[in-house]
């Protein structure tokens, strides 16, 4: 495959990506969002490593970049749980600003 090839599907992978966290007010869309950017560095660096058959560096850094995605997502659903069971919604934009301290 192309390098060109790889890059067309990174670009459009990390499109959806921005329009979903840029335009999604829901938790949940705006996370899958985040993932599609980061599947998107993958398939970037996946491709810039099958131009030197040789070197593993480009499948390493998708290997981490995984990694470092499982633990953000187990994190962020966390958060997400914790936000729903606050304010019984996952609605961003219905989210209060600041929390008034307690008297």
């Amino acid at each position: 495959m192309d390098i060109q090839a790889y890059l067309a599907v990174g670009i459009v992978l990390f499109s959806v990506g921005v329009f979903l966290v840029l335009t999604r007010r829901n938790a949940i869309m705006a996370l899958m969002g985040i993932e599609l950017m980061l599947n998107a560095a993958n398939v970037n660096f996946v491709g810039f490593a099958q131009t030197d058959r040789i070197d593993l560096d480009g499948q390493m850094a998708a290997l981490f970049v995984m990694v470092l995605a499982a633990a953000e997502i187990a994190v962020a659903l966390a958060i997400v749980l914790n936000l729903y069971r606050r304010w019984n919604t996952l609605d961003l934009g219905k989210l209060p600003a600041e929390e008034t301290p307690p008297n």
